[in-house]
């Protein structure tokens, strides 16, 4: 699907590996305020090839759907439905990073809103949830622009 200006949204493939590796490397600083502590194959084409193999192996359980933002060879970001739960709930955890150099630009606010509708119109899920630290404005934003209701602070989540 094109969001905008040759950035496309797109499934994760295998073939990913080496560019993700990439773009988790240009992005390091950028994402570490929001990111786990990562170890430092994460950020290895090996690393990103193991991460890769993970969540195609949820996809083909019906577990997770990744996707992938692309400007030709590159990955400017992803949004990840991860957590499918079947059955009575039907919902989904909402992931979601932006390539620093493309932030800004309401890709990530185009591309949240068609892993919505593909939640809702191709995987059947009724709900899908999205959780942000509270000092991370720019992301709270992209849910509310993209109609999430906020249900407020999980002090003791972590």
């Amino acid at each position: 699907m094109q969001l905008s200006n040759g950035v496309v949204l797109r499934t994760l493939t295998a073939d990913d590996a080496a560019a993700l590796a990439d773009s988790y490397r240009d992005n390091r600083d950028h994402l570490a305020p929001w990111d786990p502590s990562r170890s430092e194959t994460f950020f290895t084409e090996a690393g990103q090839s193991n991460e890769v193999g993970k969540l195609l192996a949820d996809q083909d359980t019906g577990r997770a759907f990744p996707l992938v933002l692309s400007d030709r060879s590159r990955i400017v970001g992803r949004v990840n439905l991860v957590g499918i739960v079947r059955g009575a709930f039907e919902s989904a955890n909402l992931g979601y990073w932006v390539d620093a150099r493309y932030a800004g630009r309401g890709l990530m606010t185009a591309a949240v809103g068609a892993a919505a509708d593909l939640a809702r119109d191709e995987l059947g899920l009724h709900r899908i949830q999205a959780g942000t630290l509270v000092h991370n404005v720019a992301s709270q934003s992209v849910l509310k622009r993209c109609g999430f209701t906020e249900f407020g602070l999980a002090p003791d989540y972590l």
